[in-house]
């Protein structure tokens, strides 16, 4: 196939997976099996690092009045009842502190998970069902609206957060790092409704959250790559234009899908919730699951 379609599907994909509670990693190894491509070899592997960025990229202009806000009224909030540790601003740096340091500590095991059709395929799946299941435990509460007495949703705005929710979600994000094709996005959504949030809240914060810890995370794979420490390093020497050109259609295709998904995600959920998105990973968990074991059979 040719390299520039190639980067638009790629960047597509991407964009369209990072932020929904569908697994980016998981898309991109399919497509890696379906395409016949590595992006395991050093260029690929740093293709998916850049268009990662360009997903990224897409939050902090989405959410800018947003983060705007929370600066303006940080340590205080804006009813001038909170303080660092419990202001949105820091309970996002909580939760991304309780996923990094494990996930670092990690990193061996994880690296081994990643390959692994079986455990996507799986991870996938018994997503998919916490998913159905957490959603539907919600759905009257959310129906009620937060004035129903004895609700079990009781933080309907994200401004509302504790700093134990944010601790929870933070330790369930490690899923998603030890088990590709767990999703962060659906670990930590998933985490904020056990833990009594509404949909839009704990999406919201799932959104805050992906900042920190994904420009930690690719700007770590990125400088691993750079500096040789990867099993297939590449050094920016060795691109050429064509190459650059490459990466520079993933980056923008990926950005632009990104940023249209988030806004159409945040509109869905507020009015439908998550069991679409469940049902499609279950679907697509046991076909991947299907695939894998024809491939080693």
């Amino acid at each position: 196939m040719n390299d520039y379609l190639l980067s638009v599907i790629l960047g597509i994909i991407e964009g369209l997976t990072e932020f929904l509670p569908v697994s980016s990693t998981a898309h991109l190894r399919i497509a890696e099996s379906l395409f016949h491509i590595s992006l395991g070899d050093g260029y690929w592997k740093m293709y998916t690092i850049v268009i990662q960025l360009g997903a990224i990229l897409c939050l902090p202009i989405y959410f800018r009045t947003r983060i705007v806000k929370f600066l303006s009224t940080f340590p205080n909030g804006e009813n001038g009842d909170r303080t660092a540790l419990t202001h949105p601003l820091g309970l996002t740096i909580v939760a991304f502190l309780c996923t990094a340091a494990p996930a670092f500590l990690l990193t061996k095991v994880i690296g081994k998970h990643l390959e692994s059709l079986t455990i996507i395929g799986s991870s996938l799946l018994v997503g998919g069902i916490v998913m159905w299941i957490v959603d539907a435990m919600n759905s009257k509460a959310e129906a009620q609206g937060p004035n129903a007495a004895g609700s079990r949703i009781h933080t309907w705005r994200m401004e509302a957060m504790s700093l134990g929710q944010a601790i929870w979600i933070g330790a369930c994000q490690v899923l998603s790092a030890l088990f590709p094709g767990t999703s962060r996005s659906m670990s930590t959504i998933a985490a904020g409704q056990i833990a009594g949030m509404s949909r839009a809240a704990a999406l919201e914060f799932s959104f805050f959250l992906s900042i920190p810890t994904m420009v930690v995370a690719t700007c770590y794979d990125l400088l691993k790559s750079l500096r040789g420490r990867d099993a297939n390093p590449i050094g920016v020497t060795q691109i050429d234009a064509h190459g650059w050109v490459v990466l520079a259609i993933g980056f923008v295709v990926s950005f632009i899908v990104a940023y249209a998904a988030v806004a159409w995600f945040m509109a869905w959920v507020r009015k439908r919730g998550f069991a679409p998105f469940a049902m499609y990973r279950i679907v697509l968990g046991i076909l991947v699951l299907i695939y894998s074991a024809r491939l080693t059979s």
